[in-house]
């Protein structure tokens, strides 16, 4: 069994248990309480007992959990006060990830992978436009094209649009307005770098959850600052990440320790206007995704900014310091104090609004999955260095990686756009129109059969039907969030 995790100090030891880590938490606060060094000192500890992590740096001010801590003032009054004997500093197995590759290993995805939900999330698509674009990816999906990048998908769209009126009777309307709107997304998207997120080689899971030779889980660090700049494009690649774990790993119930645990900072973003039926799709993953052995914790400064139906599923909580000057500030501070088991020793409304930096309410699930009776705690110092490294260490670390090399180099494999654009150039050559002398020699009645030549789409469609759909062998199937079901076999 997994050794349990201390969090915090208030009366009693506050620990966190391995076996109702994937339960869920929640890290609450004000800017400047403390948020981000508990984010630390879970994280770190969850990689000492072997549990793999993946978090977003969105400040840049994680990276630090790589390397030993030194001693400071604060460190040593913080040990002291919480009587922590063997308290050592040291740093915990890191890889480094970038969606732009700069600062870390690549992180890429298939717009097949991604799917026409998520997808119309980042291209700022309405409910109409949305169905469109789920119309294109059925289209793919059922013809076996591969849609791998931007430039396969603008292909696609572009060719259901030309050939609208084949496509109707079998999947219904094709919008020509909505068809602009798609192609006028994707170019803006493209314009803001986020090409670089769709190709290949795809990120594999599994390589977000190994551990190092000493067993120690790795902590998977997304640089996020830059990406941070579209919250829409930070929240949907983490959506897309948290669907592929949800839809490829299998069921294991309540595991003794989780197989690895996810934080989600900055989740106020997530709900950010946001349709409802992506909503119920996003609690409906929280929800089932735990009995895949996944933790998921979000960090956000107000609990409010959490939908009821979510913030129920987060049975692990540490609520930093409130404050209270408004009227909604104070609903929220009511509505976080009313979350937490009750302790009668303990004013929590107002003690919300009184904590220090580095203190917490706590509360934790005991061992049969109830909450624990809230307390006003410390939370323990982390081990590791508070705080941003050079770009050398980073670099080092990169260079270091077993992965290095593997995603630095993209692959442009035959895909939608490169097929597409061989058909028509086949389908052309072969609808040239017939020379004069030609149709002098044609039998009347080959000319005048009732038919006329096949136009130049509908052949195209044919074509591509007859040469890629045996391809496949079956249709594909998509998941709860719109990604491949069962991923990409």
């Amino acid at each position: 069994m997994a050794e349990p995790i201390l969090i915090a100090k208030g009366e009693n030891e506050l620990f966190l248990l391995p076996k109702m880590a994937n339960r869920h938490g929640l890290i609450a606060g004000a800017t400047g309480t403390g948020k981000t060094v508990t984010l630390q000192v879970i994280a770190e500890n969850f990689s000492r007992i072997g549990v793999p992590v993946f978090m977003a740096d969105v400040k840049g001010d994680i990276a630090g959990i790589s390397q030993p801590g030194t001693d400071s003032p604060k460190i040593a009054e913080r040990v002291h006060k919480l009587g922590l004997n063997n308290f050592s500093f040291s740093g915990s197995p890191v890889t480094f990830w970038d969606v732009f590759g700069e600062q870390g290993h690549p992180v890429r995805a298939t717009v097949s992978e991604m799917g026409p939900l998520l997808l119309s999330r980042l291209l700022n698509l309405n409910e109409t436009q949305c169905g469109v674009l789920t119309l294109v990816f059925k289209i793919a999906d059922d013809n076996g094209l591969l849609l791998l990048d931007l430039k396969d998908l603008r292909a696609m769209v572009q060719h259901v649009g030309d050939n609208a009126k084949q496509f109707t009777t079998e999947y219904g309307n094709v919008s020509t307005a909505s068809i602009g709107a798609i192609q006028r997304g994707l170019l803006t998207l493209e314009e803001q770098g986020g090409d670089k997120f769709f190709g290949e080689p795809a990120l594999n899971l599994d390589d977000l959850m190994q551990t190092d030779s000493n067993g120690k889980g790795v902590i998977n660090i997304l640089a996020a600052d830059k990406l941070m700049q579209s919250p829409k494009a930070y929240t949907t690649f983490l959506l897309w990440l948290l669907s592929e774990l949800f839809e490829q790993l299998p069921e294991i119930g309540d595991p003794e320790k989780p197989k690895l645990v996810f934080f989600f900072d900055e989740a106020h973003l997530l709900f950010n206007d946001i349709p409802q039926a992506l909503e119920e799709k996003i609690e409906q993953v929280v929800r089932l995704v735990r009995s895949k052995g996944v933790g998921i914790y979000f960090i956000s400064q107000n609990p409010l900014d959490i939908p009821d139906i979510v913030l129920g599923q987060m049975g692990n909580r540490v609520q930093h310091a409130l404050r209270a000057f408004t009227p909604r500030d104070q609903k929220a501070v009511r509505a976080a104090a009313e979350t937490f088991r009750s302790n009668p020793k303990l004013n929590v409304e107002a003690t919300i609004t009184e904590l220090g930096v580095g203190e917490a309410l706590v509360s934790l699930l005991d061992e049969k999955g109830a909450p624990g009776i809230v307390e006003r705690a410390l939370i323990c110092p982390p081990s590791s260095q508070i705080g941003a490294i050079s770009q050398g260490q980073r670099q080092h670390i990169i260079g270091g990686s077993l992965l290095y090399g593997h995603y630095e180099k993209a692959i442009d494999r035959q895909s939608a756009y490169e097929i597409l654009k061989i058909r028509t150039q086949e389908i052309t050559q072969t609808n040239q129109p017939v020379s004069q002398e030609s149709e002098r020699q044609t039998p009347p009645q080959k000319r005048t059969g009732g038919s006329q030549r096949q136009t130049v789409g509908e052949a195209m469609v044919k074509s591509v039907v007859r040469a890629v759909g045996s391809q496949i062998g079956r249709q594909i199937i998509r998941g709860v969030m719109g990604s491949i079901l069962g991923g990409r076999r």
